[in-house]
């Protein structure tokens, strides 16, 4: 059977590195692009990088068109680029987080192959698409909630084509490069061990084994869903919660 080969767009670190190295680990190929290119994964023979502006179609489509030379055929992907530039955040974001993506899923439409598991695109997102995160611009907000849109849209048109699209919409999430701020705060991890229903905070890890679920044919039949990976912690009440972490009863 041939082998599965996945695109990972901001691949090269973060929760995308850890996208890459679980597909990996899967026996897939994968192909990932960010805008620095990744050191080699002595550990995963089958992650190879690539270092593209995605928000510049000439990179981003040369780039396009060397991974489908050197590894064939594309059956999913998996889109976690944002603008992390020093510019206007509004312009980058949009570029970055929209246009790019729009491009990403044209292109997905004509060029994915069922190489056996079926063809999806899987967009890691926010909770920040449908509340307000403070310590974020209003630029990445906007950018968050097209994408769940845009995920609605892209499921319905590319149906027929049999492509799934979902999306994951993560809470906080501590990843490979945040480890030794929380280990310097335990007093953080003690509050998420508080207020999440499952007890902890989420990983890089989380975020990745639900992508390759959502990419595989275990999810056959799922599309046009903007999935919370929060451990529970938005289901709950603010008056319940506030009360909860004060040790306050009710009178």
């Amino acid at each position: 059977m041939t082998r599965s080969h996945t695109l990972v767009v901001g691949g090269t670190r973060g929760i995308g590195r850890a996208v890459a190295r679980v597909l990996a680990d899967e026996g897939q190929i994968v192909s990932t692009i960010g805008r620095r290119a990744a050191a080699p994964d002595a550990s995963r023979a089958h992650i190879r990088s690539w270092s593209a502006d995605v928000s510049v179609a000439g990179e981003r489509d040369a780039a396009l068109a060397d991974i489908v030379g050197v590894h064939g055929a594309v059956s999913g992907v998996v889109l976690l680029q944002r603008y992390r530039g020093s510019d206007d955040d509004w312009a980058g974001e949009m570029a970055t987080s929209v246009t790019a993506t729009r491009a990403l899923f044209d292109w997905a439409g004509e060029h994915l192959t069922d190489l056996g598991a079926g063809k999806a695109v899987v967009i890691v997102s926010s909770m920040a698409s449908g509340s307000v995160a403070s310590e974020q611009p209003v630029s990445y907000h906007v950018a968050k909630a097209a994408l769940s849109q845009m995920v609605r849209y892209y499921a319905v048109s590319l149906g027929p084509k049999s492509v799934r699209v979902n999306a994951i919409c993560p809470g906080t999430i501590v990843k490979e490069e945040s480890q030794s701020f929380y280990l310097d705060h335990p007093e953080i991890d003690a509050l998420y061990r508080e207020i999440v229903p499952l007890g902890r905070m989420g990983r890089s890890e989380d975020v990745a084994n639900l992508a390759a679920f959502l990419l595989s044919d275990r999810a056959s039949f799922l599309t046009g869903q903007n999935i919370v990976l929060d451990g529970g912690a938005s289901l709950q009440s603010h008056e319940s919660l506030s009360r909860r972490i004060t040790g306050t009863r009710l009178r």
